[in-house]
Formats: structure tokens, sequence, C-alpha cells
């Protein structure tokens, strides 16, 4: 029973955190950063990511324009690149990592050890992953938040305000956090039945000691 448990949390904890990996990489790719909506033309709604500028209009239309220059992008731009990245590639390493830890995979079933020290590295590197990957969200988030009630920028120039892939990324970053616990949580079980059955072993061994000292001739003609 104990061993359908933890195969069955391990799967979940995979399976959460290769959710969170892909929305990640989505958010990592979607234009939908930033809105800005202009009350001049209704018809039309601009978007920005980490790659390209986009216009969406009310026709059902799109237009991108790629970003010239890395170099001439907001700092919170050129940065989030970067650790969206990195917190992709940890993602993978994280799959591949605990992919190989997991119970119901034969290959390596002799090396427990092994095994579980794959599965527990898997999970600590999907949180921090998750860590990187809230990171830039956040600070995107915070900039829009500086730049909305800015009092100096006059109240005719329009304002950016939260695009659909921040709130993709916040909960990317928060099923990679999830399911680096979970599987966690499952090598930290299994160290514990492993030091209770030693120990009801143990306690089982001394008792047969001494029901075999019990009963030995010597103690039974005394």
């Amino acid at each position: 029973m104990a061993l359908v448990y933890r195969t069955m949390m391990q799967l979940s904890g995979i399976l959460v955190s290769f959710l969170g990996w892909v929305l990640s990489c989505l958010t990592t790719y979607l234009p939908q950063w930033k809105n800005l909506n202009l009350e001049l033309n209704e018809l039309e709604i601009w978007t920005m990511g980490l790659w390209q500028a986009c216009v969406v209009q009310e026709e059902g239309g799109i237009q991108c324009k790629d970003f010239d220059s890395f170099l001439a992008l907001p700092p919170e731009l050129r940065i989030s690149r970067i650790l969206m990245f990195f917190s992709n590639g940890l993602g993978l390493l994280g799959l591949l990592l605990s992919g190989f830890g997991l119970d119901c995979l034969k290959v390596g079933e002799r090396q427990h050890e092994l095994k579980k020290r794959l599965l527990l590295l898997g999970g600590i590197v999907f949180c921090v992953s998750g860590i990187i990957a809230i990171v830039p969200v956040s600070w995107v988030a915070h900039t829009t938040v500086q730049e909305f009630w800015d009092e100096t920028i006059p109240d005719i120039v329009p304002r950016w305000d939260f695009g659909e892939a921040l709130f993709i990324g916040w909960f990317a970053g928060f099923c990679l956090i999830l399911g680096g616990s979970l599987l966690n949580c499952t090598v930290c079980s299994t160290e514990i039945h492993s030091s209770s059955v030693h120990y009801a072993a143990a306690e089982v061994q001394d008792h047969c000691q001494h029901l075999e000292t019990e009963n030995r001739p010597e103690n039974l003609r005394a």
C-alpha cells in the first residue's frame, strides 16, 4: 500500500512539474506580458512581450513586430528573457533527473539510493525553477503598477496594464514549486518508512533473542 501511495505521489509531482514547465515555456514566448488599450481607438489593443510587440484589431487581425535590439529593451524585459531561459533550462533538467528517479521506472531499480538522490535533486531543481520563473513575472508586474500610478505622466497618456502571460507565468511557477515539493515529500516519506521498518525489525530480533535465552536447557532446569 505504501509503495502504491509513493508511486502515485511521484507521478503526481512530475506531472504537475511538467505542466508548470510547459506553461513557463509558453509564458516566455507569449506577447501578452503587457496590454495597452487606446481610448482614441478602442478597436485596437497593443500588447508587448519579451520578443515582440503586437497590435490586435477587433476584426480578428493581429500584426506583430520583433524588437530590433536586445540592448534597446527596458531592463526588466532584458533580464526577464535571461531568467525565463534559465528557468526553462532548469525545468528540463528537473524532468530528466526526477524521471530517472521514479520507482515505476525499471532502469536502475536495484540502485535505490541513487534513484532516491536523483528524485530529491530533481524536486529541488523544480522548486528553484519555479522561483526563478516567478521573479521576472513579478518584476514586470511591479514596474507596470509603478508606471500605471506614476503621477508625473499626464492622464491623457495611455497606461500599460497586466497581460495574460503574467498570470500564466505565476501559475507556472506555482506548479513547478508544488511538483518539486511533492517529489521531495515522497523521498522524505521513504526515509521515514525505511527507518521505522529497521526499528521494528530490530525490536523483533531482540525479542527473539530474549525468548531463546529463556528457553535454553540450563535456564529451564534452574
